[in-house]
This record gives structure tokens, C-alpha cells and sequence, in this order.
């Protein structure tokens, strides 16, 4: 079995965001982090690994500096790491982002893809299931368990206050939540190894079937109006009431805010 992993480099909130004049994240200048959903997903694949013996490839699309979190994913149990950059590729929104990566996929031999559901520097939740309509796959979305039954996957799928199992044949999307597992942690060996290994690195001409309107900033139909890394929050209402008087307030508002 052969499983693909995207992920992608997001910035460490608690350092702060830093935005360009355009209102794109200048993602050069802040501390990063592998994105959690992503970093679920990829625990799933190596978990299938040592079920299955599956061959694990991590594809990022980012900054030269992006190859960090191939890195790590290799350090954690992936086999190979490839590096989507180029100057053309930058300011992409999910549209032009997904184009990319199923792009660059397309290069690459796939029983299953799994993707984290959203990365918190967009929460979108559109690329994974983007990527799947270009590569015209089944897509199962919010996985919180996945098994391998043959040449199928067998998905619980979250919904609301219950789960859906959903079985798909393979080759298929997954999206995954963090809730999914409890990513392993790097060990000295394999931080060793990894950086022995060889980070593939592809730009623009190594895309498979892909439009230049369809890349990068000029691409992206997604355009931003206003930026800020800091929400201001109002107020909020004030009271003075007496305890039993509180009660009864507050448990009309969470029935109005059907809360309960």
C-alpha cells in the first residue's frame, strides 16, 4: 500500500502573525508549527504502516523553510518527503492550493491520501476535499477512526453527536480530525535518519496538468478584503443581579442562543 500525506507548515499563534501589504501572512517571519489536523493524519498513515507494511510519502507546499516539517514527519516514521516551492505558487488561496497539490500527486503512485480536516491559519476545511475532486477520487471527510478492509477503507465518520461509517474503494481521500489519535513523538534515531534522507523538491514545471490562471495569488479567486491578527471584542452585556436572579438570566440566554 502506498499512502500520501499532506501537511503543511502553519504559524505558532501563541508567537503571534505577521501579515504583508497584500493581507497574505508573511509566513517568513513567524514561528511555525505542523498543522494538528495534518499531524493526525499523519499518525494515521504511519499506524496503517505498521498494520499494513504501507509506504508513507509527506507532500508540503510552502516556504523553502516548509521542508522542517518534512523533516519531522520523516523523524516521526515517514519514508519520503516532497517539497512543493516556487515563487509563482505563493499567496495561493485553497483553490489554487488544492490545484497545486493534487499537481504534484499526480506525480506519485497512491492507494490512499489522507489530509488533515482544516489548518488553523485558514479553517476552511476545503483544500482535502478540492484535492480529490481534481484527482476525481472518493473523498471521506472528519475521520475519527480508519481501517482497511482489502482494497477498501472503512472511515467512522464524525457528524454532530454521532458517527457515520462510510466505506470506500481505494484509492480514496481521507480527511482527518485531531481528535483521530495521539500523534507519536520524534525519536533521537529517527531525527538521525531523517536528515540523512533526501527532501524532493518540485516547482511549477514538475505539476502534472495544471494551468498557470489557476496559481498562485494571480489564481487565487479568493481575495482579501481586510487583515488583522488581533479581534476586538465588544463589552459584552453587564448585570447586577442577585444569585437566584442569575441563574434564571443566564439559562434564558443559552435557551435563546439554543445552547440548550
Amino acid at each position: 500500500m502506498k499512502i500520501v500525506v499532506c501537511v503543511k507548515q502553519v504559524p505558532d499563534t501563541a508567537g503571534g502573525v505577521k501579515f504583508n501589504p497584500d493581507g497574505t501572512l508573511d509566513r517568513g517571519a513567524m514561528l511555525t508549527i505542523m498543522n494538528p489536523d495534518d499531524k493526525a493524519g499523519l499518525e494515521a498513515a504511519l499506524r496503517l504502516k505498521d498494520q499494513h507494511g504501507a509506504e508513507v510519502t509527506v507532500v508540503t507546499m510552502g516556504l523553502p523553510k516548509a521542508e522542517e516539517v518534512l523533516r519531522e514527519a520523516m523523524a516521526m516514521g515517514a519514508d519520503k518527503g516532497v517539497l512543493v516551492t516556487d515563487r509563482v505558487l505563493g499567496g495561493a488561496d485553497t483553490w489554487a492550493t488544492s490545484t497545486t497539490l493534487a499537481g504534484a500527486i499526480r506525480n506519485l503512485e497512491y492507494d490512499l491520501i489522507i489530509t488533515g480536516r482544516q489548518a488553523i491559519d485558514g479553517d476552511t476545511a476545503q483544500v482535502g476535499p478540492q484535492i480529490s475532486e481534481h484527482l476525481d477520487i472518493p473523498v471521506i471527510s472528519y475521520a475519527q477512526d480508519i481501517k482497511i478492509e482489502g482494497d477498501s477503507v472503512v472511515v467512522e465518520r464524525q457528524y454532530e453527536d454521532r458517527y457515520h461509517v462510510v466505506k470506500a474503494k481505494m484509492p480514496c481521500l481521507i480527511t482527518a480530525l485531531s481528535e483521530l489519535n495521539e500523534p507519536r513523538y520524534m525519536t533521537p534515531g529517527g531525527i538521525f535518519d531523517a536528515y540523512k534522507k533526501e527532501i524532493t523538491v518540485w516547482g511549477r514545471a514538475d505539476l502534472k496538468d495544471v494551468d498557470d490562471a489557476n496559481l498562485g495569488l494571480k489564481g487565487s479567486p479568493t481575495k482579501i478584503a481586510k487583515a488583522s491578527d488581533k479581534v476586538r471584542k465588544g463589552a459584552g452585556e453587564k448585570v447586577a443581579l442577585d444569585p437566584d436572579e442569575s441563574v434564571s438570566y443566564i439559562v434564558d440566554k443559552l435557551k435563546v442562543k439554543h445552547v440548550i
